[in-house]
């Protein structure tokens, strides 16, 4: 497989990745370096890392031998394999090739895991900083396998905090209830009145008007 000239539209794919560089990262944490790779022809090299600690890199590092290597072969996603760093370190690692419109390869992202690293030092790790015993949110994640247990879900567990909530008058419960729905952005999603209209038992008309009152100081 040759490399190529990149073009500035195939930089610009390969900049909105860089994000997601991070996002694994901190994700993983410190033992998982992640690694983007331009496999533009005249200057083959990482343009964005995080924990490149591990293996002592920075931008700028040229594109291994190895990375090359599984290019090669053809797969975007390669199997897991073991390598050894520069500084001794057993890593496990993953390439997966990205492509542009063309379905040309312009860019590989690496992630590497020392394997070395304590064990307890690498659950600490990936740990949330704030606990979620002493972090309080209003709604948890709902991990749900369609659109309409997404709304009941949330729907449902906002009621319930909110008619459990002794410092709410009564008189204002359903406002409040439509407003932490409307802050959790439940309001974007397709029927969402008419579902939470329903599940809370009030009219959707009532909704609509918290709604135009909730939008009113943003336009």
């Amino acid at each position: 497989m040759k490399l190529h000239k990149l073009t500035p539209k195939d930089m610009e794919i390969l900049n909105a990745i860089k994000n997601v560089v991070d996002g694994i990262a901190t994700m993983y944490g410190s033992h998982t370096e992640v690694v983007l790779h331009s496999l533009d022809r005249e200057n083959p090299s990482v343009i964005k890392i995080a924990n490149g600690h591990i293996t002592g890199r920075s931008v700028g590092a040229p594109i291994t031998n190895l990375a090359l290597e599984k290019l090669k072969r053809g797969q975007d996603i390669s199997e897991t394999y073991l390598s050894q760093s520069g500084n001794g370190k057993t890593l496990k690692s993953i390439t997966t090739v990205i492509r542009n419109e063309k379905q040309m390869a312009i860019g590989l992202l690496c992630i590497n895991t020392d394997m070395d690293a304590p064990l307890m030092s690498v659950l600490h790790s990936m740990l949330p900083q704030q606990s979620p015993l002493t972090e309080h949110s209003g709604t948890s994640e709902v991990f749900a396998v369609n659109i309409e247990e997404t709304l009941h879900s949330t729907i449902d567990k906002v009621n319930q905090a909110v008619r459990h909530c002794e410092q709410i008058p009564p008189s204002k419960k359903n406002r409040e209830i439509v407003t932490r729905l409307f802050d959790a952005g439940i309001f974007e999603l397709k029927d969402s009145a008419q579902v939470a209209a329903k599940r809370l038992d009030i009219s959707v008309h009532t909704i609509y008007r918290y709604l135009r009152e909730l939008k009113a100081p943003q336009e």
